[in-house]
């Protein structure tokens, strides 16, 4: 396809959490604020095997961090949350169902995993879609064997819905996402298990910041 994706409402840089790969002694709040410092400015609120309360503790400790750099919070998998703490909007996962008019609208994003279901993405006009695993990653195993970038590029031909690549993405791979289609990257472990998230957000900005027209194959 050659005709560029609809405009998506978020950054191109995607952050996932899991408090579960954080260095040692390091809260999961305290990972997202140096993120933000670093650049980040679109990230979505995982950690759904946390009591509900529990997760609407760290979206509200999560929203004015972000909020104070005009970034956006969404939360996974649960929209009645999202509104009801004020979030950006809601990621689903590829089997949830698309959740009906949320009052004051709000983004919401799919995560996809198949040619099927990121066609379904797009008839369902969801804001952007994450497809994975691009790479092998160890945060996430089990989705099936690792696009690679010309799986990647075929899917991004496929749609008009902005498509973040996600799994195992490091600067490394921007450029080559970026050429392949995809409208951002969508990065959980590589800034969740970082020493400094900062300076690793700054990396991966710096990355999508190239034009990738001009990036060497």
């Amino acid at each position: 396809m050659t005709t560029p994706p609809w405009p998506t409402p978020l950054s191109p840089l995607l952050v996932l959490t899991d408090r579960r790969l954080l260095p040692p002694g390091r809260a999961l709040a305290e990972q997202v604020s140096a993120a933000v410092e670093g650049g980040a400015r679109a990230v979505v609120l995982r950690e759904k095997d946390l009591p509900r309360p529990e997760r609407r503790r760290l979206a509200g400790a999560l929203l004015p961090i972000l909020h104070a750099q005009g970034g956006r919070l969404l939360v996974a998998s649960d929209a009645a949350l999202a509104d009801e703490v004020g979030a950006d909007g809601v990621h689903l996962a590829a089997a949830d169902p698309t959740p009906g008019r949320r009052d004051g609208g709000g983004i919401v994003g799919r995560s996809t995993h198949t040619v099927d279901e990121l066609v379904t993405a797009q008839r369902e006009r969801i804001a952007y879609a994450t497809c994975s695993p691009v790479f092998a990653t160890r945060s996430k195993p089990g989705y099936g064997p690792a696009l690679g970038l010309e799986g990647l590029a075929a899917r991004c031909r496929r749609v008009l819905v902005p498509v973040y690549a996600l799994g195992g993405i490091t600067a490394a791979h921007v450029a080559g996402c970026r050429r392949a289609g995809a409208a951002g990257v969508a990065v959980m472990g590589e800034v969740m298990r970082a020493a400094d998230p900062a300076a690793t957000v700054r990396s991966l900005l710096d990355e999508l910041a190239l034009d990738p027209a001009r990036v060497a194959t």
